[in-house]
């Protein structure tokens, strides 16, 4: 494993995706700072993005969040925090999340051209990995160890969710998406699968195809969802409550960390060693897509102007899909 991939699956691995800080004493007394304004972040390490509005908005290290109204030229807004950013998320075109490092959780009313602080944690040395957000006022973020927030006033506060579906083992859940009917699901460490049919009060876990851990998943058709992970692991299910996860032949052993399906039949799926694939969940296939940059991609996004890449080398708009 090379150092650079190291790096980018600390911010993946909850395990190590802890605060820099040496105590819980000293995170206690750690103050929010800035993130700095850099020329080049658009190449550094980002994390997430996502499409909303017709426009980009993307997440990364030291607090970097960037948006883009074409996918190749990028402008970084002002954050109140240098904590690194694992997602981001919009329940509608003007109200967005944001999620990280010391339990971090960023909101923006305007689209993404401004941000502030909701929640700050450092003492809790975990991170979040994922938010999502039924409407603009009921939101859940998800991290290490079982890490579960919700709040039911956008994001004004946030308090722990305790449910025996998470508390009994910890493990660590990596994303939550919203489904075509409105179902919650999150993935998680070995094969975790969570599922809510009443937005997000109760939760139960389903049989899961798999035992190695899940890094990504998206919503497929009106009740269904694409899921990813470990090893090229790929997996589809037409009724999330129903279960019947087929896999999908991947092409690939190399870690996939993000999915997202247009429509029915296409879905990018990206991961380690530089790897995009473009696959057809309905016939169960995928092939390699030539990737922009070397290195490790950590997110998708499908908006206007086409795919748009995050990951180790920064932000990259794929132009043109041979085949398609």
């Amino acid at each position: 494993m090379s150092p650079c991939f190291r790096r980018v699956l600390r911010l993946f691995a909850a395990t190590a995706l802890l605060s820099p800080l040496t105590s819980t004493a000293a995170a206690a007394s750690y103050a929010p700072q800035a993130a700095v304004i850099a020329p080049r972040a658009a190449s550094s390490l980002m994390l997430d993005v996502t499409a909303v509005g017709g426009r980009y908005v993307a997440v990364g290290e030291r607090g970097q969040i960037l948006g883009s109204a074409d996918g190749k030229t990028w402008t970084q807004v002002p954050v109140p925090v240098r904590a690194a950013l694992t997602a981001v998320s919009f329940a509608d075109a003007r109200n967005g999340w944001a999620v990280g490092h010391d339990a971090v959780i960023l909101n923006t009313r305007d689209g993404g051209a401004s941000w502030g602080l909701q929640h700050f944690e450092p003492a809790l040395e975990k991170p979040l990995l994922d938010v999502v957000f039924v409407d603009a006022r009921r939101g859940f973020a998800v991290g290490a160890f079982g890490l579960f927030l919700r709040t039911v006033d956008g994001g004004d506060t946030w308090t722990p969710l305790h449910t025996p579906a998470v508390d009994d083992d910890e493990l660590n859940l990596y994303a939550i998406v919203r489904l075509g009917n409105d179902d919650l699901l999150i993935v998680g460490e070995q094969g975790r699968l969570l599922l809510s049919t009443d937005a997000g009060t109760s939760w139960s876990k389903l049989a899961s195809p798999l035992e190695s851990t899940l890094f990504g998943a998206s919503a497929f058709g009106t009740s269904g969802a694409l899921i990813c992970g470990l090893r090229g692991e790929a997996w589809v299910s037409d009724a999330v409550r129903i279960g019947r996860w087929r896999s999908i032949d991947t092409g690939t052993r190399h870690t996939l960390h993000a999915c997202v399906a247009i429509g029915n039949d296409r879905a990018f799926l990206v991961g380690a060693e530089g790897t995009v694939l473009l696959a057809d969940p309905v016939r169960r296939s995928g092939r390699r897509v030539k990737s922009p940059a070397a290195g490790v991609w950590s997110a998708v996004a499908v908006g206007a102007a086409g795919p748009v890449l995050a990951g180790e080398r920064g932000l990259h708009a794929i132009r043109t899909v041979p085949g398609r």
